[in-house]
């Protein structure tokens, strides 16, 4: 399949296709006019990247660990090595941290809106 099937099956733009590939997420075959081509093999892979990406990893992060990533039958999962659990637990102290000032924050606005 070309490009434009690969965004319309996945959900995902050509121009995010692209950056997969750019940051070498993806590797399409090519034709001879220079074509990309893709399989059903990265249908897979561009559902593995949106999972990832939705979990809050950057591409360097996903390229890293693309291979810890499995397809199973309730959907994507990573086999969890050291490093990859130690980045993991990282990125979600960083999101307790930003939650935690997003709080204190919407209690200084609610203080500010009742004050009189």
């Amino acid at each position: 399949m070309q490009i434009g099937e690969l965004a319309r099956v996945t959900g995902v733009s050509t121009r995010a296709l692209r950056h997969y590939e750019d940051r070498g997420l993806l590797v399409p075959e090519r034709t001879p006019g220079g074509y990309r081509v893709y399989s059903g093999e990265d249908v897979a892979r561009v559902a593995q990247i949106k999972t990832m990406i939705a979990a809050g990893l950057n591409t360097d992060t996903i390229r890293r660990y693309l291979d810890c990533v499995r397809l199973g039958d309730h959907g994507t999962k990573l086999e969890m090595c050291p490093a990859l659990r130690a980045e993991l637990d990282s990125i979600a102290e960083c999101l307790t941290v930003k939650q935690t000032e997003l709080r204190k924050k919407q209690e200084r606005l609610h203080q500010l809106a009742s004050a009189r």
